[in-house]
């Protein structure tokens, strides 16, 4: 096989039961700002990156969820020291479901979303 794209994901979609307070969650958790657009046939959130062009990109939209912690785990950038997003994740409703893990990259931890979503949220050395 030599097919080697920049970036095997193209963009995710995550299904949450009320995409307001996904917004909420998401937003205090990642730092990033998340408006609902309902300009196509779904309304969705979406979490941009820097560069639209090049960026992996996630939405949020309103679906059903996986079961309690067993669907795909999408690992998202997070704003600030981990273990601050990490205490975000309990105050905003999330749970954390796992110690900081360390990677060459930076620390990541596994958590749900309020939905049950099975979740990472990374940062990075250079944050």
């Amino acid at each position: 096989m030599t097919y080697s794209p920049t970036h095997f994901l193209v963009w995710g979609e995550l299904p949450v039961t009320d995409l307001t307070k996904a917004c909420e969650f998401y937003g205090i958790v990642t730092g990033a700002t998340l408006q609902i657009d309902s300009s196509g046939p779904n309304p969705i959130a979406m979490f941009k990156p820097a560069d639209a062009c090049s960026g992996v990109a996630l939405h949020l939209y309103p679906g059903k969820p996986a079961s309690d912690g067993s669907g795909p785990t999408l690992h998202l950038a997070a704003e600030g020291k981990l273990e601050d997003v990490m205490d975000r994740v309990t105050k905003a409703g999330g749970e954390v479901t796992s110690p900081a893990i360390e990677i060459p990259a930076g620390r990541f931890f596994y958590a749900k979303d309020p939905d049950g979503n099975s979740v990472g949220f990374f940062v990075g050395n250079d944050n």
